[in-house]
C-alpha cells in the first residue's frame, strides 16, 4: 500500500514538473508582448491597456479560449482535433434556433447543444480508438461532414438569441467580461480535472506512450475518447458563447474565426506538445492571451492581415524552437 501511495506521490512530482517550466516561459512571452505593444501603440498617440484595451483583449480571448482548453485535452493524450470550427458553428445554430427568442428555451438549448457536441466528440473518439483511423484524418472527416450540411442546410445567419441570453456575450464586471470569467473557470476546472484526478493522469500516461499505458491496466481507448468529448464540449460552450455576441447563430462563425488551428497554435504556444504526454492548460491560457493581445496590437496600429499572419507565424515557430531547444538541453 505504501508503494502505491509513493507511486502517486512520485507520479504527481512528475506531471507537476512537465506543467511548470513551459508555463514560466510562456506568461514571460506575454508580458514581453505586451510591453513591446504598449510602446508601439502609444507612439501611435494610442493607450493599448486602458479600459476599452483589456476589454477587448478578453473578448478575444474568450472563444479561442474555451476551444482551446478542449484541444489541450486531445493534444496531450497524443490526437488532434479539426472538427471544432465546424462544430463551433453549428452549435451556435442549434442553441440560436432552439432558443427561438424565448427566454424559457435557454435552459433546454443549452443543455441540447452540449449534448449534441459530446456527440460529436464521441464520434471522433470511436472513429479514431474502434475504426484505428488517424486523429487528424477522422477529425477532419468529420468536421467535412459537419461543413456539407452547413453548406446544405443555411445561407446565412439563422434562430434568434433571447435578450436575457446576451448577457453572457456583453455583461462585464469592470472591464472584465462575465464571459471571460466563466472561460477561466472553465480553465481551472480543466486544470483541476487533469492534475488532481486518475482520468486527468492517464490522459498524460496516453499521450506520453499509449503501448506503454496500455500495459499499465489503463483503458487508453476509453481515455481517448473521453479527451475527444471534453474537447468537442469545449467547442460548443464556444458557440453558445458567440451565439450570445451576435444574436442569432452562424454557420460559418467558427471558420472564419479559424478556430481549429487557431486553438492548436495556443496550445503550442502554451508549451504542450504536440506528441502528447507534456503541457497544461493553464500554459494555454497564456498562449491564447499572447495571440488576442496581438490581435489587438494588430488593430490598433492598422496592420493589414498579411502582416499578421506572417508575425504570428513567426512568434509560433520561434516559440516552438525555443521549447524544442530548451527540452535538448535539460536532458
Amino acid at each position: 500500500m505504501s508503494g502505491v501511495v509513493a507511486n502517486s506521490s512520485s507520479d504527481r512530482t512528475l506531471w507537476t514538473n512537465r506543467l511548470a517550466n513551459p508555463v514560466v516561459g510562456v506568461y514571460g512571452a506575454l508580458l514581453l508582448v505586451v510591453i513591446v505593444g504598449s510602446v508601439l501603440v502609444s507612439l501611435r498617440g494610442g493607450v493599448l491597456l486602458d479600459q476599452g484595451g483589456i476589454s477587448n483583449i478578453l473578448v478575444r480571448s474568450t472563444a479561442l479560449g474555451l476551444v482551446a482548453i478542449g484541444q489541450t485535452m486531445v493534444i496531450l493524450a497524443g490526437k488532434l482535433d479539426l472538427s471544432v470550427a465546424y462544430l463551433v458553428g453549428l452549435s451556435s445554430l442549434i442553441a440560436a434556433e432552439t432558443m427561438a427568442g424565448d427566454p424559457a428555451m435557454i435552459g433546454p438549448a443549452v443543455a441540447l447543444t452540449i449534448v449534441c457536441a459530446a456527440g460529436v466528440g464521441l464520434v471522433n473518439g470511436l472513429v479514431v480508438t474502434r475504426l484505428k483511423v488517424n486523429a487528424f484524418i477522422a477529425t477532419l472527416g468529420t468536421g467535412l461532414v459537419i461543413r456539407g450540411y452547413l453548406e446544405d442546410s443555411y445561407d446565412g445567419p439563422a434562430g434568434n438569441v433571447p435578450t436575457a441570453f446576451q448577457h453572457l456575450g456583453y455583461d462585464r464586471i469592470g472591464p472584465v467580461p462575465v464571459s471571460t470569467v466563466l472561460m477561466l473557470g472553465l480553465a481551472v476546472l480543466a486544470w483541476w480535472f487533469l492534475t488532481r484526478t486518475r482520468p486527468g493522469y492517464h490522459v498524460y500516461a496516453v499521450g506520453g506512450g499509449e503501448e506503454v499505458a496500455r500495459f499499465s491496466g489503463i483503458r487508453t481507448e476509453r481515455i481517448v475518447v473521453l479527451a475527444h468529448v471534453l474537447c468537442s464540449v469545449a467547442a460548443g460552450l464556444a458557440g453558445l458563447f458567440l451565439a450570445s455576441r451576435l444574436g442569432a447563430g452562424a454557420p460559418w462563425v467558427g471558420t472564419d474565426g479559424g478556430y481549429d488551428l487557431e486553438s492548436i497554435a495556443a496550445v503550442v504556444l502554451g508549451g504542450t506538445i504536440l506528441a502528447g504526454g507534456r503541457g497544461g492548460v493553464a500554459g494555454t491560457i497564456g498562449g491564447v492571451l499572447i495571440l488576442a493581445t496581438l490581435d489587438t496590437i494588430f488593430d490598433e496600429l492598422g496592420v493589414d492581415s498579411f502582416f499578421k499572419d506572417v508575425v504570428r507565424g513567426v512568434v509560433l515557430i520561434a516559440a516552438v524552437a525555443l521549447y524544442a531547444r530548451n527540452r535538448r538541453a535539460g536532458r
